[in-house]
């Protein structure tokens, strides 16, 4: 039985595949990969110029726009306004990657938490979900989502690599969980018992390529056609099969974004 999935969260921006996204779209389709939500995020907004105007050129592909934690201090009035834009277009279907990143702290931290707090307060404006980015920021994280009502729009927590306690306050929220190629790694303990145990209508699987390519593809660039190793690895944790599995995440990618593909 074949399956279908859908990549909810993939980067294809042009110095990550400078020949353009047509054959690493193409590729996917190969291998079942029907949709695509393409993140659009960088220190400018041509990403999220790129993501929109691919997703109103492909009825597989939809975009989220937004500013990374690591891009935050790039946000002023203007490219907000040019955001608020791109956010309202109908091929947009979510606002992010937005958050916090502790690890890497490219932006200073209060700066992030301002520029989180200002996004998610967008995404309500436009009753768009959002795409969150956390690490190493788990508790200021679920607190700017819970202070800044984000239950209201909800959304998803991308490439989730937390633990349980953080899953279910997330759920709480409002929020779905994305797995990556991390639930594919054995050292991803925490993550691999989460994608077992969360409700299965609230769980996708995403690729975040060109990064984290899963088991069996690692070291080599992530494209949106490896989410099938993500999707079955996911489906052996929860003791099911991939041709189970695969309809109903189908189904949650479909609710979640708001759009309904063949």
């Amino acid at each position: 039985m074949a399956v279908k999935l859908i990549d909810t969260h993939c980067h294809l921006d042009a110095h990550y595949f400078p020949a353009g996204p047509g054959d690493v779209l193409e590729r996917a389709k190969i291998e079942g990969v029907g949709a695509f939500m393409v993140v659009g995020v960088g220190a400018t907004l041509e990403p999220a110029r790129a993501a929109a105007s691919l997703a109103a050129s492909r009825d597989d592909v939809v975009a989220a726009v937004g500013v990374h934690p690591h891009d935050a201090s790039t946000l002023d009035d203007a490219a907000e306004r040019e955001l608020r834009e791109l956010g309202s277009r109908a091929g947009v279907a979510a606002i992010g990657e937005i958050g916090l990143d502790y690890h890497y702290d490219h932006s200073p931290r209060d700066v992030q938490r301002r520029v989180f707090s200002r996004l998610v307060r967008l995404a309500r404006d436009l009753a768009k979900p959002i795409v969150v980015h956390t690490r190493a920021a788990a508790d200021d994280t679920l607190a700017i989502l819970d202070g800044e009502g984000a239950r209201e729009v909800g959304g998803i927590i991308h490439c989730f690599s937390e633990d349980e306690k953080f899953a279910r306050r997330a759920l709480e929220l409002g929020f779905d969980l994305s797995f990556s190629g991390i639930v594919t790694f054995k050292s991803a303990r925490d993550v691999a018992a989460v994608a077992a145990s969360a409700p299965v209508e609230r769980i996708h699987v995403e690729t975040d390529s060109p990064y984290l390519a899963p088991v069996p593809m690692r070291g080599k660039p992530c494209e949106p056609a490896f989410v099938l190793h993500t999707a079955r690895r996911v489906a052996e944790l929860r003791k099911t099969t991939l041709e189970e599995l695969a309809p109903i995440l189908w189904k949650n990618a479909e609710r979640r974004l708001g759009r309904t593909f063949a």
